[in-house]
């Protein structure tokens, strides 16, 4: 805002905008978008990562394991079972538990991530509510701990 004086001592009000405060805002808005934007078109690959500490042991008694293969078949701890009685299965699985509502995750590492969410979305309206990926052993791994154990 400025006030202009005129030649007779009246002073009068202008109303000028400031451009200053909204140039930064564009040109903070305009790198943001420089960044994001390629990174939404080269599109988003999820991978579960591979494990360096593993537990060899197998899934106890108590554990309830989902698995999905590359074609998007479920298997409940082991067994085949058809995607429209998963929800009805982990339901009836977890409504007897009052505090244990953990279920372990398996999927083929080829698998699309829709899959995935689906399999997520659809434990979650059955009533699990922790969900644990189980990764598969890096090979590297396994051979630097073989090196160590021959080492001491």
């Amino acid at each position: 805002m400025a006030i202009s004086v005129g030649q007779t001592g009246q002073t009068s009000v202008r109303s000028e905008p400031n451009v200053v405060p909204m140039i930064d805002i564009m040109l903070v808005l305009l790198i943001i978008f420089m960044i994001v934007t390629p990174l939404i078109a080269a599109g988003f690959k999820a991978t579960l990562p591979k494990g360096k500490n593993l537990d060899p042991r197998p899934e106890g008694d108590n554990e309830v394991v989902l698995g999905i293969d590359e074609a998007g078949r479920y298997f409940l701890n082991g067994r085949a079972i058809a995607a429209g009685t998963l929800q009805d299965q982990l339901r009836s699985i977890y409504a007897a538990r009052s505090e244990d509502k953990i279920l372990y995750f398996k999927a083929d590492n080829k698998l699309k991530y829709s899959k995935v969410q689906e399999a997520v979305e659809t434990a979650r309206q059955a009533g699990v509510r922790v969900m644990a990926a189980i990764t598969e052993p890096s090979s590297r791994a396994l051979f630097s701990d073989d090196k160590n154990k021959e080492k001491h």
